[in-house]
């Protein structure tokens, strides 16, 4: 049984257009063109690109890997047609200004698309979203000469781009650094050293790479403040021709998952390279392309249980084994399917209350970038700024951790089956893997959460959650139709609101208590996030169907029943995790650290 996609266009549009008002993107200045009808042909296309062009080729790339080849990275076969298609359709600049080739779509729509991408072939996504990535950092920090001579490359999709920075002795600690950057004298700088782990490092899906790269020049003070960027081509612009730059890839990685983009070391040898940004800021740069890339690994995350969810559902319908516990469910079959079986229905609808909680949470995010960096009223942008802040580092790690966990729980529908190649399940679960270790581990990221966005500004980010969720409460008190999503959620928020207290307490007391505590704290500030949501969809579901769904055809009063049931199951058998997460997390450190280093 081979894997399929459909794209969940129909919760994309519930999502954007009757949970979160996505019609508020088309009146930003500069996206009038972003209305719903567009948007929506939009993420249909691309998930007619998903469905027939990609996942076709995700398969046979995982089998067959990268290869390298006289010091050259050659991608699977498709790809490169692949990547032709999406160039030749404007989908590398889908978000992109149009003033460099660009679409000019909201970042929301483009996060959107994506998700379509990366669950129908991840490792093939990989290189479009660098790309974009290494475009991003450039249209903010670059000086205008660099915009023109490279920003229309990248939008139309005939050079890519990379991020450089982890080496062997520097990956979290990027004060470690060692590649060195020195004056040419001509307004470039001589590159040298040597990067690993660098994803879509070198490949022959377009002409030219650019690697965004951190290295330190000879002036430069130590530690994490003595890094710069520089933009490094493998080949250079000279004279309307592309010659070599002195950049090259001795070697692959072999890897556990994502076999179908390539995993470079990269050398450089006195690379020509050009300063992005002010000297020793290049972090600041640097962060404008992680942060965004940290989102995208969420939706990775997500996009890769809807994988899961779509194979596993697909096989509990047709696997035949036993039969219902209350007696045979199709006494015309030799056995029932596995999908009426308690625990397989548990299984399934885990998955499926994750991923439409998770799509929600995604969108609300990625609309508030869209605000952060658009919205005419400054005290809005603020507002959008803070929530995107604090929560990223949450749908990074909270929702990759889900992600490989709902991709596991998809291979144990399938039982054995699952475990061999045949079904294609097994390679999610591989390639789930990462998501939770690149663009900062998801124990970084939880330090991330309560060492710098808990206390920025005073507590200003947190606010711009705790705010709408207490108004939202408060609105909806006298609600019994929504009783039962709005009580689970207000002891989930008081659970987070003592352990946001407790946290700022203790540890100013004893930084390790944070420590200690930052995953527990993670993962409770994400289940109740989902929450939220969830309380807010079944709103929505309720209202449509109320008076029985008047006027709803019956797919539709289907569609809104199923949001329902969804989000019942969400209360009542994954919420009840927030009290574990706060167990843990109020023990303190004391079992840790106590704990003898002798002993290990």
């Amino acid at each position: 049984m081979p894997m399929t996609y459909k794209s969940p266009l129909r919760d994309l549009r519930f999502v954007y257009y009757e949970l979160f008002d996505g019609d508020e993107l088309a009146r930003l200045p500069g996206f009038e063109d972003a209305t719903q009808d567009t948007v929506e042909a939009v993420l249909e296309e691309m998930g007619k690109i998903a469905s027939e062009v990609l996942q076709p080729l995700n398969g046979p790339g995982d089998e067959q890997g990268c290869r390298l080849e006289n010091g050259a990275v050659r991608a699977p076969d498709g790809f490169r047609d692949a990547w032709k298609l999406l160039r030749e359709g404007g989908w590398m600049g889908l978000t992109a200004r149009p003033e460099y080739g660009g679409q000019g779509m909201p970042y929301s729509v483009g996060v959107a698309a994506s998700e379509l991408m990366i669950a129908a072939n991840l490792s093939f996504s990989m290189y479009v979203f660098l790309t974009h990535g290494a475009y991003d950092a450039l249209d903010h920090h670059a000086s205008d000469e660099l915009k023109e001579m490279f920003l229309p490359k990248l939008v139309d999709g005939s050079w890519a781009g990379t991020m450089c920075l982890t080496e062997s002795q520097s990956g979290t600690d990027l004060g470690l650094v060692r590649t060195r950057a020195v004056d040419a004298g001509d307004g470039a700088w001589k590159l040298t050293g040597s990067k690993i782990f660098i994803s879509a490092g070198d490949h022959d899906l377009a002409e030219n790479i650019v690697h965004l790269v951190l290295a330190r020049t000879p002036d430069a003070p130590p530690g994490i403040k003595g890094i710069s960027m520089f933009l490094v081509p493998k080949l250079r612009p000279e004279g309307g021709r592309l010659v070599p730059n002195g950049v090259s890839c001795p070697s692959i990685e072999h890897k556990l998952g994502i076999k179908g983009s390539a995993t470079c070391v990269i050398d450089f040898d006195g690379s020509t390279g050009y300063l992005v940004g002010e000297p020793h800021k290049g972090m600041r740069a640097m962060f404008t392309m992680m942060n965004a890339a940290r989102l995208h690994v969420g939706v990775q995350g997500l996009a890769l249980s809807e994988a899961g969810y779509q194979a596993a559902t697909a096989f509990a319908r047709e696997r035949l084994q036993g039969r219902a516990l209350t007696g045979a469910r199709y006494p015309d079959q030799e056995a029932d399917p596995i999908l009426v079986h308690p625990d397989v229905r548990r299984m399934l609808l885990s998955i499926r209350a994750f991923n439409e909680g998770a799509r929600a949470l995604t969108a609300w995010i990625a609309m508030a970038i869209d605000h952060a960096e658009s919205d005419p009223d400054p005290a809005r942008r603020e507002e959008a700024d803070d929530l995107a802040s604090l929560l990223t580092p949450i749908v990074k790690a909270f929702q990759t951790d889900l992600g490989f966990e709902m991709a596991n729980v998809a291979l144990q529908v399938h039982g054995g089956y699952g475990y061999v190649r045949e079904y294609g399940i097994e390679q999610v679960v591989r390639d789930a893997r990462i998501t939770q270790i690149y663009e900062g581990t998801n124990g970084i990221q939880a330090l991330d959460l309560v060492g710098r966005k808990m206390p920025a500004h005073t507590g200003r980010a947190l606010r711009r959650f705790f705010h709408p969720v207490s108004e939202f409460l408060a609105a909806e008190s006298g609600n019994e139709a929504l009783a039962e999503f709005t009580g689970p959620l207000a002891k989930a928020v008081d659970r987070l609101q003592r352990s946001t207290l407790w946290l700022a307490t203790e540890s100013m007391k004893n930084p390790e208590q944070a420590g200690a505590a930052a995953t527990d704290f993670l993962h409770l500030f994400g289940w109740t996030a989902l929450a939220y949501l969830w309380a807010r969809m079944a709103k929505v579901a309720q209202q449509k169907l109320a008076d029985g769904g008047t006027g709803l055809s019956a797919e539709e009063r289907a569609f809104y029943d199923a949001k329902l049931r969804t989000a019942r199951f969400f209360v009542e058998r994954l919420l009840p995790r927030t009290s574990g997460h706060f167990a843990n997390l109020m023990s303190g450190s004391r079992t840790m650290m106590e704990f003898p280093d002798s002993a290990f």
